[in-house]
């Protein structure tokens, strides 16, 4: 399905070696007034909500609205008559009047998406997790570079000043001491989605090849399309992309200072449990990173949990940064320092960066400033990497049903990761039948090279398959150079 005319200058000069993107709307003298034209690729549910913030900003306005489902489309267009339709995005992208876009599409589109935008001039907001699959997440970062475009990611919380708060007080102020060890929490229940006895039919509305795109054309035996495409391989990232990105951005920036952009040896377990449904990522996971000097133990679990009998520390949705003299929990919007004897130091208020962050993005575009971005490429695909990461670690096969070792070397506050797991191994006992319970699995250790941006070591092998998606033709994924 070939591209319009701008397609296939980008055509031309792909094989030329000429300029290998459409130059931008000159946009927008200092000080002045211009706004910039938006236009939305996605209607479903995070798209409303992107629509609603970016249609609060002074300088912005929604000039196109892009689904598939004709159905959302409409719905959406309903909220702002004034702006152009298309079902297939790259029409919108051929249009002079758009100026940038915000991808709030299915995860396996959001690369390919940002790439086609970038060529064809327009600048990006993309949702995260940045990439399904982490070489795709590399081509948006050279995308960016290549063709001189800005490209935000959307973890808003990195627009909340309570971010910069929270870094001066643990490593500026040192308050607490030097961070010895975090904690990663993610636990929210969700429901079954269900498993059909026949394959789903798409909604009439829905132009099905489009909503595929690089996705494997196979049977869906859930009961929804839209939304419950998280809980697929071949479409989603599972809640450790879904909800455990934002918490690992949250580390990497208050905790790392974004100075370790991926961790270098990933242990993972995790599985599906209790459902019995048509999802095949987890709705339970736990890994163990090494990162730097501080080491990083995860736990997520979307099954029903009493967290006072499990005994969990922290937020159920956050992060808890032990510290030679206390510990600080975060979480979206608010965080707390306590000392030693757990009396609490000071408190943290934020927003959670909405607002903040689509208004960033706009700025940046105003200035011709990717230096300005609160999340920039790179940045979000460091912190998408690391789930990637933890999900390819918990889809090598295991060799073995252990439970990690303990390690009084390496504490968790006053827990070792094999206290941890067992956390998490009693939130599986406690929802399934069977004498003895379903076991986590624990798979290999993984080395990650930064260098070579590949596994190395045992078990490499399969793991580097899971790197890159064999797309589905033509919605392939193009490799971008930048020399």
């Amino acid at each position: 399905m070939p591209f319009p005319s701008r397609r296939k200058f980008l055509q031309f000069a792909a094989v030329t070696g000429a300029a290998a993107a459409v130059p931008a709307r000159k946009l927008f003298a200092v000080g002045g007034d211009e706004q910039v034209n938006l236009g939305i690729i996605g209607c479903g549910w995070r798209g409303g909500q992107l629509l609603d913030l970016f249609r609060k900003l002074p300088n912005a306005r929604i000039a196109g609205l892009c689904d598939v489902d004709q159905d959302l489309l409409d719905e959406m267009s309903q909220q702002v008559p004034q702006a152009k339709k298309w079902t297939d995005m790259r029409h919108m992208l051929d249009s002079p009047e758009i100026d940038a876009v915000v991808i709030a599409t299915c995860n396996h589109w959001h690369c390919l998406a940002a790439i086609w935008a970038m060529q064809a001039g327009k600048h990006v907001y993309v949702e995260k997790p940045l990439g399904q699959k982490h070489w795709e997440g590399e081509q948006v970062v050279n995308a960016s570079q290549k063709y001189h475009r800005i490209c935000q990611v959307g973890t808003q919380q990195r627009s909340d000043p309570m971010q910069t708060e929270i870094k001066q007080f643990l490593h500026d102020e040192k308050a607490i001491g030097e961070i010895e060890s975090v904690r990663v929490n993610r636990f929210g229940v969700r429901k079954s989605i269900g498993r059909r006895a026949t394959p789903l039919v798409p909604p009439k509305s829905v132009d099905y090849n489009l909503w595929l795109g690089p996705a494997k054309d196979i049977p869906i035996y859930r009961d929804k399309l839209h939304y419950d495409w998280h809980w697929s391989w071949n479409t989603g990232s599972g809640e450790m992309g879904n909800w455990g990105v934002h918490i690992l951005d949250d580390v990497r920036n208050n905790i790392f200072r974004d100075s370790v952009a991926v961790p270098t040896t990933v242990t993972a377990a995790g599985g599906r449990f209790a459902w019995n449904d048509a999802g095949d990522t987890p709705n339970v996971q736990f890994a163990v990173l090494e990162a730097g000097t501080i080491p990083v133990v995860v736990n997520l679990s979307n099954l029903p949990i009493d967290i006072a009998a499990v005994k969990i520390p922290g937020p159920s949705s956050g992060y808890i940064a032990y510290c030679e003299g206390g510990r600080l929990e975060g979480q979206r919007g608010k965080a707390a320092a306590f000392d030693g004897a757990g009396k609490l130091v000071k408190e943290f208020s934020g927003n959670g960066g909405n607002l903040l962050h689509q208004q960033n993005f706009i700025d940046a575009i105003r200035e011709n400033s990717s230096s300005r971005l609160a999340a920039p490429a790179q940045v979000g695909h460091d912190s998408t990497t690391w789930c990637n990461l933890i999900n390819i670690a918990t889809r090598v096969p295991s060799e073995s049903t252990q439970t990690p070792r303990e390690e009084t070397t390496q504490l968790f506050g006053t827990e070792s990761k094999k206290a941890i797991y067992a956390q998490l191994q009693a939130i599986v006992a406690a929802n399934t039948e069977g004498d003895p319970p379903p076991k986590l699995l624990l798979g290999p250790t993984l080395r990650f090279h930064k260098e070579s941006q590949q596994f190395v070591g045992s078990k490499a092998n399969e793991a580097n398959q899971m790197l890159r998606r064999e797309d589905r033709k033509p919605f392939v994924v193009p490799e971008v150079k930048t020399s």
